[in-house]
């Protein structure tokens, strides 16, 4: 790069609050390729059309997924770019990182690749962006080396991601970085060989307040929930309420089923009714906690608008013990991949597929 590329719709994106993925791009403009990813979306932004076009799925030895190929269409007036291939890299669970890993990751991207990360894709997994056909081979063998794998892209299972669960939050109902874990090793075929119709996302979430989003993201949601009455500490609910919190109001009036009711000193649950909400929680957090007899809820089908419109997952199992090795979690993906496999159409997610059959003639034929 000999002078300083001119980009002033880019520019536009810099302005305002917020952080700017232009500026970010421009800190790595000493590099070609960075340099000519300005270039080719600034082009973009004046023809008001993309000239990426989807590569399909290129790959490394004995992998079908985990590398997404990216080219352009105008190869001879951004070279640097004619490839751009983004790979996506297993997080550990819950992106818990030390920064000798960080930089560990950076380092190897800088050798193969552009330099360009984003942490995290909507999947969860670590995203390197913009790499060449060539370097494919090389990167996957450091990052094997040290201990990284590639994240599942295509018709497969996609890289399941949880929330950080028991080991910051207390409300967690069960272990999502272990069950996290232990899918992700038990379904390593189906992570890295896509031959489903279409991808299909775990997502573990530690309570009802889904913090991965997965009741709106995710074709299996795992949502940790409890069998028993919700922990009430009278005492600090008073405390709350002299504090000049309106337990009535804030609380009460607020709850979707009207279970509750405060009369002034006792804050009184018909557990019940109780559709496990967490509002009440999140509001009196020092005085109300889940059950004791905690678990997970096992919702199917959710999806964001790509094909069809967004759908949201729904119940299965309404409480599964999410005890190790998970195998009834795995007895029942595995009944409803035999299933979708043989009879979903190209493209069609699992939500879209029970939509087609039916609910009932669904639950038959996994036999649930």
């Amino acid at each position: 790069m000999t002078e300083k590329r001119k980009t002033p719709l880019l520019d536009e994106l810099e302005k305002g609050p917020w952080p700017s993925f232009v500026k970010e791009i421009k800190k790595e403009a000493q590099r070609p390729m960075a340099d000519e990813l300005l270039g080719i979306l600034e082009r973009s932004y004046e023809d008001r059309v993309s000239h990426w076009k989807h590569g399909g799925l290129v790959g490394v030895m004995g992998y079908g997924g985990g590398v997404i190929g990216r080219y352009n269409d105008l190869p001879e007036e951004f070279p640097a770019v004619r490839e751009f291939h983004t790979y996506r890299v297993n997080q550990p669970s819950a992106w818990f990182y030390t920064s000798a890993a960080l930089r560990q990751l950076c380092d190897i991207w800088e050798k193969h690749g552009s330099g360009l990360t984003n942490m995290h894709g909507s999947t969860g997994d670590i995203i390197f962006l913009g790499g060449t056909s060539e370097s494919l081979e090389p990167c996957f063998a450091e990052l094997s080396h040290n201990g990284w794998d590639l994240g599942g892209s295509g018709s497969n299972m996609r890289t399941p991601s949880c929330c950080v669960g028991p080991a910051r939050c207390e409300w967690a109902c069960y272990d999502t970085l272990g069950a996290c874990y232990d899918i992700t090793q038990a379904f390593q075929d189906e992570l890295h060989r896509p031959f489903f119709p279409y991808k299909y996302k775990f997502k573990f979430a530690g309570c009802p307040n889904d913090c991965v989003a997965s009741i709106a993201r995710s074709d299996c949601s795992i949502i940790g929930t409890w069998k028993d009455n919700i922990q009430v500490d009278q005492k600090k609910v008073g405390e709350y309420a002299k504090s000049g919190v309106d337990i009535q109001s804030e609380v009460c009036d607020l709850c979707p089923t009207s279970c509750m009711s405060w009369d002034g000193k006792k804050l009184v649950i018909d557990n019940s009714n109780c559709v496990r909400c967490m509002h009440c929680i999140n509001v009196l957090s020092k005085a109300l906690k889940p059950g004791k007899e905690r678990g997970a809820t096992i919702l199917v089908g959710s999806k964001a608008p790509i094909i069809g419109g967004a759908l949201l997952s729904s119940v299965f199992v309404p409480f599964l013990e999410m005890n190790p090795p998970y195998e009834d979690l795995k007895e029942l993906t595995e009944a409803i991949w035999d299933l979708w496999g043989e009879h979903g159409k190209n493209r069609e997610r699992v939500g879209e597929f029970i939509q087609r059959v039916g609910l009932g003639n669904f639950l038959n034929e996994i036999g649930l």
